[in-house]
């Protein structure tokens, strides 16, 4: 005997199941936002967190040297370190998908291992390792390519290196999926008529894992703009990003509304890379639709 649900509760249980979910994105990402944006149009109380009242002057500030200088570095950062993010972390990526299974999970949980360790460890354990007296600098001499040691920070370099250390387990983790779901054959089909093992990598597989690949690039993107803690202990002050001027504004300068309209920007441009980044697949996949 076979019992008959009718479409309306079938609805209602549906919309049941996902009201909490909703809740909690209304809460934790809504309400945070609409505060972020009212605190970003108050005026500056030096005896309380900020005034009351409408203040347009933290926006306008956004077009001074030093948040230009600021933006400017933080996308060129965000770029540089995706670049080397995804040339490293889609060969180790396609390398793990081609070891046996018990040599990929080990991998998997290394990569997963990095993950749990936090921004402040991994900043000035790179602080160390490119320091005078312990780090990569006596190497380096040993091998000859330095003629006697030196700190290697702080410098854009250590930034940048360290920034790649993170981010690379988020990339290897984006593109593992696709590459295990790869047809080897087709790969092996190119090879059959002529091509060889270079050209037919990227004739056939970086064509059809190009969503992924762009995927982990914005990701990368999107979690080196907002980095705070490198270029803190291992950058320049003249080359920190936006992440540190909305941390001074904060927290030295006592200026929320100038911290939130900061921040209001920072969200805006990683919004604009994913939405330049979603366009451009658009765009491709229509081109190659005959």
């Amino acid at each position: 005997m076979s019992i008959s649900v009718s479409p309306l509760r079938t609805r209602i249980a549906v919309a049941t199941i996902l009201l909490w979910p909703g809740v909690l994105i209304v809460v934790f990402t809504l309400v945070p936002m609409l505060v972020l944006l009212r605190i970003s149009v108050a005026p500056q109380d030096a005896a309380a967190a900020w005034g009351t009242g409408f203040d347009a002057s933290a926006y306008r500030g956004l077009t001074d040297a030093d948040s230009i200088r600021a933006l400017v570095q933080s996308l060129e950062t965000a770029l540089v370190v995706a670049s080397i993010s995804l040339s490293v972390g889609y060969p180790l990526a396609h390398c793990i998908t081609r070891m046996q299974r018990r040599s990929q999970i080990v991998w998997l949980l290394l990569l997963l291992a990095t993950l749990t360790l936090s921004d402040v460890l991994i900043a000035f354990a790179w602080q160390v390792m490119l320091s005078k007296r312990v780090g990569l600098s006596k190497v380096f001499v040993f091998i000859g390519w330095m003629d006697q040691p030196d700190s290697l920070a702080p410098s854009q370099g250590a930034v940048i290196a360290c920034l790649v250390y993170m981010v690379i387990p988020f990339t290897v983790l984006t593109l593992y999926p696709a590459l295990s779901a790869l047809d080897r054959s087709l790969i092996e089909a190119a090879r059959t008529l002529g091509a060889s093992r270079l050209r037919a990598f990227c004739s056939v597989a970086l064509p059809l894992t190009q969503v992924p690949s762009v995927i982990a690039f914005v990701l990368s993107a999107v979690l080196t703009f907002g980095a705070f803690v490198p270029p803190i202990a291992l950058g320049r002050p003249e080359r920190w990003p936006l992440s540190v001027l909305i941390g001074n504004a904060a927290l030295a300068g006592q200026n929320l509304p100038r911290a939130a309209a900061l921040s209001v920007l920072l969200l805006v441009v990683t919004a604009l890379l994913a939405w330049s980044a979603a366009r451009a697949l658009r765009a491709r996949s229509t081109q190659t639709v005959p």
